[in-house]
Formats: C-alpha cells, structure tokens, sequence
C-alpha cells in the first residue's frame, strides 16, 4: 500500500533514479543498489518513482539519461546468468529480477532523445531506444546507429553492428535504414539490419521493406521487396546480386535476450557474431575452418562455452593468447 512507503524511502528511491540517470555506478554503489532493491517496501518506492518519472513532461529533456544504460544492461545480464543457477523460489532470484526489470524500465524510459544523435552499445551491452516518433530501436553489442528524425523524413544509418527497428506507422514521413551500400524504406513494420563481414542482412518480421541499392544510378530493377519471414543477404559493394532466404523468428531475436542462435552456419559468421559481446576475440586461423558449420545456442559473451563447443563437434581446435583465440583446422588424417 502507499501508505507502507516512507517519505525518506521513497527520497532515497529517487535518488537512487537520479544516481542512474546522470551515469555509470561505480561496482561499489552498483552493489548497493542492488541490495536496497532486495527490500519489496524499498522496490515498491522504486516503482512509484519511475511512474512518476515516465509521466512528467520534461522526462524527454532530461540530461543524457542514456549513460546509466551500460549499468542497467549489465545488471539484467548478470541477473540471466545467475538466474540458472538459483532455485526458481529463492527469494534472491525475485529480488535480482525486480532489479533488472526496474533498471531496464528506467533505462528504455528515459530514452527519449533529440532529433538527431547516434545510439551506441560497447562490446557486451545492448540497448533499447524509444524514438521520439515512439518507434523503437533495439542495438545489438558493438553497434552503432546514428537517428536524424526531421518533419518529413526519419533518416538512420547503422554505422555497424545490429539493430532491430519498430517502426511507427507515419506515412508522411518514410522511414529508412542507410547500411553500406543499400538504403532500407520503411512506413510502419518491424525488421532488423546487419552488417557483418562484408555483407548487409535485413531480415523482415511484420509490414513491407523496399531495399534500394544505392549505387545504382536508375532505380529501375534495382529495388528489392521483402516480405514477412525472409532475410536478404547482399555483400557489400560486390555488385553481386542479394539473395533471399527464409528465417526462423524466434532464432533470429535470440539475441536481444542474450542469446545466440546459430542453424547451420558458418563459422565465420557464427564468430563476428560472438566476438560483439567480448574483448577476447575469436580469429580465424585459416579459410578451411570458416566454413565450419555452427549448431546451438550459447550465451551472449560466454565465449570458452562457444569454443568449447566447435572444437567439441568439429575438427577445430583453439590456440589461447592475450586477448584473442585462434580457431584452426585440425590436420587430415592419413
């Protein structure tokens, strides 16, 4: 009840909201956090703060409310990965899935920017922005998406990386998705584009996309329309003609749960893939072991899992060295 949250407390809820929104906590203060929100009367002060927050006017002008995203991500990440450890009924498991959920609530609230700024996760973070014509972005780890919304267009460019749009329907103001050397068109559906190694990849879930190469100087025969359930992969300034293939929703969206999905692909991919969410990277040690087909799902950044598995299922093996893992062919037996 209202009556159960203190004046004092729910102060210190928002100030703990204004702690995250002005930046980064240190490890400390992040441990604290958490322990204060293991309190149901002191999550209870939390919650009536962030629906306050989300209802004030000037929630979209506050000052860089972004930077506590880092903070907030690695918190619910933390949290997935403890939870298969912990019983479903410990109190601990609830107390750090509250955490999670609030600190991600705060997170996407306050992602209400200009009309014009880039949108960036580090290696290992992903993040989800609510535009300010209410349509959604979801980065992907390592990504970067610059966002210019103007009265007759919604101009982005993903930079690198991965991102999933959520497009609100506005009809007067197309919506499109510059990557490399194609332009994505958009009114109002869900889709998502990739850039990894030397191809462009935009899978569509819902609505209609049209891909425009740019480099073309006629747009005649050069636009592309997709629909829901396939994928159209095209290298990059190859000149080689896209190719459309059907996908699996459930595994393509894997990742924005921190999970990666992998169905019979390449190594190559598999690895640029794994290599976004951490700083010890996966190299290639030779063509032959590119083409290794990858099956399974593992954990976003928990890469000796992913190692250990190829090198389990393949003819693959793994050198270590500071900051990186060569995966090699094992040589052909005679």
């Amino acid at each position: 009840m209202q009556d159960d949250i203190q004046p004092d407390r729910h102060e210190e809820a928002a100030l703990w909201c204004m702690s995250l929104a002005e930046g980064q906590l240190p490890p400390g203060e992040r441990e604290a956090f958490d322990r204060w929100l293991g309190d149901d009367r002191n999550a209870a002060a939390f919650q009536a703060v962030v629906r306050t927050w989300k209802t004030a006017d000037s929630a979209g002008r506050l000052p860089e409310a972004i930077g506590m995203r880092s903070v907030a991500l690695e918190s619910y990440r933390n949290v997935n990965r403890r939870r298969w450890t912990r019983r479903l009924g410990s109190r601990s498991y609830w107390a750090g899935g509250i955490a999670a959920a609030l600190v991600l609530a705060v997170t996407t609230m306050f992602m209400l920017g200009d009309s014009t700024r880039p949108y960036q996760t580090e290696v290992g973070e992903r993040r989800v922005a609510l535009l300010s014509d209410q349509s959604r972005l979801s980065l992907d780890a390592d990504s970067l998406v610059e966002v210019g919304m103007g009265d007759k267009q919604r101009e982005l460019t993903l930079v690198r990386g991965r991102a999933k749009f959520d497009v609100a329907k506005d009809p007067l103001r197309p919506f499109t998705v510059v990557a490399g050397d194609k332009m994505v068109v958009a009114t109002g559906t869900s889709f998502s584009v990739e850039m990894v190694g030397k191809e462009v990849r935009v899978l569509l879930y819902h609505g209609r996309v049209s891909v425009l190469d740019r480099t073309a100087p006629a747009p005649a025969g050069k636009e592309l329309q997709l629909e829901p359930g396939q994928e159209m992969i095209a290298p990059i300034g190859a000149g080689t003609p896209p190719t459309l293939v059907s996908f699996d929703p459930q595994r393509s969206t894997s990742w924005e749960s921190g999970q990666l999905s992998f169905g019979d692909e390449p190594l190559a991919l598999a690895a640029a893939r794994m290599n976004r969410y951490s700083n010890r990277k996966l190299v290639l040690g030779d063509a032959k072991v590119a083409n290794v087909r990858v099956n399974g799902v593992f954990t976003a950044g928990d890469t000796a899992a992913f190692v250990e598995g190829v090198t389990g299922m393949n003819p693959v093996r793994a050198e270590y060295s500071p900051g990186q893992i060569t995966l090699k062919s094992l040589p052909e037996k005679k």
